[in-house]
């Protein structure tokens, strides 16, 4: 055993690799006893060391004049040159952290107990880490030779997989998912957008105090989800009875069940809440999902037995007979349309079905293809005004544009003349004659029907703003005449053409002796 010590001692001392270091060759013996390359066989044995090393202190100082004429070689300053460690990557750089953190400490102690178990050969069969990268790399941290990488361009390539350590979420993420957290804390989380587990709210109690700080924290997101996880757990009598004397979170989930459809739900809560009136009219909103025209026309039969008010029982009826109307004048219109027996139907077909349509739209239609017929049937305009109680203006102005847009003018005059009990007739408009001017204009009538009724406007200055806007001449010169005004007359008369019958009537009234000219 000693005998083999003494083999090792001599293999030591005669080897030529000895520690070196990079500082000025007039360094002195205090920095030569640096620790020499890691053996295994040799730890412990420090003061041995330490003479050996000074005994060859020549062939110490010869290795460091071949380290220092590296420099040369690789051309760099002192200042560059970084500490490299004993796998060969420098001390501190990326590189050497990288490796640290990808080297596996299984594989290392391996490696350890091995060079242990074969003694001092065992030093010169330690695994060495080959580098594709020149000794100048490692002072410098890159290449010099184009044929070879830079540890730079290595490390920016993404096909090179980086052993980084991850990154460990903070502590205080895990506690969104703990159960401890106390009614009002939920409720402060989830408006924070935290993720919160409500189902920790077993009882009854706890149920309602978290209700009741969801209402107290006035956000209706967090109130929603709160009810949505209470009617999930609870049993409707339950929920119900809680709910009444909550009212804030009564009215979010009546709300909440509307929008999402949650049709008999809703009608049991509003039953349970003695909401008679609400009950109808959400069985009445049904109608909208029904597509077919006949069992639509049913459904509306139903609903008028529902519990209404007065005022909304006869809403429903309106529209249970309206639907009712319209399914007659389609079948018969549509049979019209397709026989071609009717004039008006082939100038002016068809473009839509009545059906679903509401009331203004039909009673436009029914101005527009039977306007003549008699008020017993159906169809009749006057029928439809007599059964719906369709008021003057709404049955006037609805009429006007209909007839207006046939250009049918005898119409429009029949329309807007009465007779009194005297049996006089006169021009009466319910909407005002200034609103008949505009229809009139917009469906393209001519001057003359214009004129005939521009003068009815009984404001003085609507009636000019009228007349000079739609070139209606004889009302402006009238108008003028009537209020005595020279000088607008005369002004009036360089916007009429030269030569015509207008600029004719202004001369003669400018000579006009009679007439007591205001200026």
């Amino acid at each position: 055993m000693s005998r083999a010590r003494a083999d090792e001692e001599e293999y030591w001392h005669s080897s030529k690799f000895r520690a070196f270091t990079f500082d000025d060759e007039d360094d002195e013996l205090s920095q030569v006893g640096a620790e020499p390359p890691p053996r295994p066989a040799l730890w412990g044995r420090g003061p041995t060391l330490v003479c050996a090393q000074t005994v060859f202190f020549p062939q110490l100082k010869e290795s460091k004049r071949a380290v220092n004429s590296l420099r040369d070689i690789v051309d760099d300053d002192d200042d560059d040159l970084e500490k490299v460690s004993w796998s060969g990557e420098p001390v501190g750089s990326i590189s050497w952290s990288i490796k640290e953190t990808a080297s596996s400490s299984s594989s290392s102690l391996e490696g350890r107990d091995t060079s242990l178990q074969k003694g001092s050969s065992s030093y010169a069969a330690l695994p060495k880490q080959v580098s594709s990268y020149s000794l100048s790399s490692l002072f410098k941290g890159r290449n010099r030779l184009p044929s070879l990488p830079s540890l730079s361009d290595a490390f920016s390539d993404t096909g090179v997989k980086n052993y980084a350590p991850e990154l460990r979420r903070p502590r205080a993420e895990y506690k969104d998912y703990s159960n401890d957290w106390s009614p009002r804390d939920t409720v402060r989380r989830m408006q924070r957008g935290k993720v919160c587990s409500l189902e920790r709210f077993r009882s009854l109690q706890d149920k309602m105090v978290l209700l009741d700080e969801a209402v107290a924290g006035h956000d209706g997101n967090v109130i929603t989800a709160v009810l949505i996880f209470l009617k999930r757990t609870l049993r409707r009598e339950v929920l119900f009875r809680e709910l009444e004397v909550r009212q804030v979170a009564l009215c979010h989930l009546i709300h909440f069940l509307k929008e999402t459809g949650e049709q008999k739900l809703l009608l049991d809560l509003l039953r349970f809440l003695d909401r008679t009136e609400e009950v109808a009219l959400s069985q009445y909103r049904e109608h909208l999902n029904i597509q077919d025209v006949e069992k639509k026309r049913e459904f509306l039969k139903g609903c008028i037995g529902l519990p209404f008010s007065a005022e909304d029982i006869s809403h429903i009826q309106d529209h249970y007979t309206l639907l009712e109307r319209q399914i007659i004048i389609e079948t018969n219109d549509r049979h019209l349309a397709m026989a071609g027996q009717s004039e008006i139907f082939r100038k002016y077909p068809r473009k839509a079905s009545i059906l679903n349509m509401p009331l203004v739209t039909t009673l436009f239609y029914s101005c527009f293809y039977h306007y003549t017929e008699a008020e017993g049937t159906f169809s009749s305009p006057t029928n439809l005004k007599k059964t719906f109680k369709i008021p003057d203006k709404q049955y006037v102005l609805t009429a006007l544009a209909a007839r207006a847009k046939l250009r049918a003018w005898e119409d429009v005059d029949a329309l807007l003349t009465t007779k009194n009990w005297l049996g006089y007739t006169k021009k009466k408009a319910p909407i005002g004659f200034h609103r008949v001017v505009e229809i009139l204009q917009r469906n393209n009538a001519p001057v003359q029907v214009l004129q005939e009724y521009v003068r009815l406007v009984e404001d003085v200055e609507t009636r000019l703003n009228l007349a000079t806007k739609y070139k209606c001449h004889d009302v402006v010169i009238d108008t003028y005449r009537d209020l005595k005004d020279r000088i607008q007359l005369m002004a009036y008369k360089c916007k009429v053409e030269r030569g015509s019958a207008e600029e004719e009537k202004i001369n003669s009234l400018l000579s006009n002796m009679q007439i007591r000219w205001k200026n």
